[in-house]
């Protein structure tokens, strides 16, 4: 049986071998090891290679930037939606309580308001709360939870912060009825406060102004005056504001002008109103004199 050979051709055999060429390049690696620590010779060659590898490294960093992206998007989105809700659920929570504070401190502003008022009007004084307003739509009423039981009757006035609201027309053991001066059976004798020129304020009823009737057209007013009132009724005491000149219409031909008026007061939004106590009672008027009693100029002439 013939022998065969296992070793390489003989061509294969030149050059140094395995062991001597580890040895040398691993004699020229730690020369560059230490010339690059001592002298720092490869620091530009690295700074070569930083900037052309950059591109490469960037290119497979991408995909795992974007997954990152990705994931994080969708995270701060069910995030987000979680503390909107949480944020939300609180909001609904708070509502009540942030309303009724909202509330109180209006109502709590009213009440100032009306106690200076009081201080100002030398009568005595009921503060009542409304309760609601009238169901009768063609009328202007509203109800208010102070009746007889606290000294409240008929006739008396009733004002706001603002000024007039209206008058007290029916009264209970524990509420009062009051009819608004925007109602069409309601009067006012007030007096423009820039002119002195007195009138009587009327109510038109619900939706419309109310008016100052029976004015001469040449009658110094004109609109933006302020109404106030006249305190000769023996009702509402006087210098009380009642409205705003709205408009005035002169027209050629007719006998009175028409004149429009905005109430001042918060008429169909006041919570807290004031009832005034009837004034001290004017003196009353002399009595007629009787025919019988009266001059007899005519007789006394013929003599």
């Amino acid at each position: 049986m013939r022998h065969i050979s296992v070793d390489p051709p003989p061509f294969f055999h030149r050059g140094p071998s395995p062991v001597a060429r580890l040895a040398f390049f691993g004699l020229i690696s730690l020369a560059l090891l230490f010339a690059d620590t001592r002298y720092r010779y490869l620091e530009n060659l690295r700074q070569v290679m930083a900037v052309v590898l950059y591109p490469v490294q960037r290119a497979v960093q991408l995909p795992g930037d974007a997954l990152a992206y990705i994931g994080d998007y969708f995270v701060s989105q069910r995030t987000l939606a979680s503390d909107n809700a949480a944020l939300r659920q609180q909001l609904l929570t708070q509502a009540p309580s942030v309303q009724s504070q909202l509330l109180l401190v209006e109502e709590n502003a009213n009440l100032r308001a009306l106690l200076k008022m009081e201080g100002r009007l030398a009568t005595t004084i009921v503060a009542a709360q409304v309760l609601y307003s009238g169901r009768d739509p063609f009328s202007q009423k509203l109800f208010v939870d102070k009746g007889e039981v606290a000294g409240v009757q008929p006739g008396q006035a009733v004002i706001d912060m603002f000024g007039v609201i209206g008058q007290v027309t029916r009264v209970f053991p524990y509420m009062a009825e009051v009819t608004l001066i925007t109602d069409k059976d309601h009067a006012v004798p007030v007096k423009v406060e820039r002119s002195g020129v007195r009138s009587v304020m009327y109510g038109a009823g619900t939706g419309r102004l109310p008016e100052l009737r029976f004015i001469s057209p040449n009658t110094e007013i004109q609109p933006g005056d302020r109404l106030v009132t006249s305190g000769i009724d023996g009702t509402y005491p006087a210098g009380l504001a009642v409205a705003e000149v709205a408009s005035v219409e002169r027209e050629t031909g007719q006998i009175f002008a028409r004149v429009t008026c905005k109430p001042i007061a918060g008429v169909e939004r006041s919570t807290q109103v004031l009832i005034l106590g009837h004034p001290l009672a004017p003196q009353a008027r002399p009595d007629e004199p009787a025919e019988k009693d009266a001059p007899r100029k005519g007789r006394g002439r013929r003599r």
